[in-house]
């Protein structure tokens, strides 16, 4: 059974012992309907989640506009003839291969994550070098005037290459490889442990 069936199931059900979950499902509802309304509450809520999870305000920030970037892409892509879901997952696979020299299921697995979204467990830089690659891929895109997939694939691989380079030149002034294996939500889960 879905989710959505789950809470269609406890709706009907007539007890007073369901009533408390009915009351939560309405308010949220609710939220969600004034988010719709007003977005800036929906970004608000996001904030508070990473916040309430134990990121940093300043990478929150950094998550924030990942997701901005990211949106600015997929709409790009979208103008210039990309739509199914299947293409959107290659671009985004195109530009990782290229930025990290790894895709993102590869990425998950050097994580150790499994169902976890990959972002969320990203630290500062590997933030930045995405968003670095997303964003060049947008301005490549339209610079090109690429139309369908294969010429917005091309794109994909050259603004991940841009990410990379710069990556890379980090890397060298600072002597050392910068995506060492680690777990963030773990390091997440320590510090809370301590403080």
């Amino acid at each position: 059974m879905s989710t959505k069936g789950a809470f269609r199931l406890i709706q009907s059900v007539p007890s007073s012992r369901a009533e408390p979950f009915k009351q939560w499902l309405a308010q949220t509802g609710y939220e969600r309907v004034q988010e719709i309304e007003n977005p800036e509450l929906a970004q608000k809520r996001m904030r508070e989640i990473y916040k309430a999870k134990g990121y940093s305000d300043e990478w929150v920030e950094k998550r924030v506009r990942g997701i901005a970037i990211r949106d600015e892409l997929t709409n790009e892509w979208s103008k210039r003839g990309v739509k199914s879901e299947k293409e959107y997952a290659i671009l985004t696979t195109e530009i990782s291969r290229a930025t990290f020299d790894m895709t993102p299921t590869e990425y998950k697995r050097y994580k150790g994550l499994k169902n976890e979204n990959l972002r969320d467990h990203m630290d500062d830089l590997e933030l930045i070098f995405t968003m670095l690659g997303e964003a060049s891929t947008t301005k490549i895109s339209r610079k090109k005037d690429t139309q369908g997939f294969k010429e917005n694939e091309d794109a994909a691989k050259e603004g991940g290459d841009v990410a990379k380079i710069a990556r890379k030149e980090l890397e060298k002034k600072v002597e050392k490889k910068l995506f060492l294996k680690r777990i963030i939500l773990k390091n997440l889960n320590q510090r809370r442990e301590k403080g």
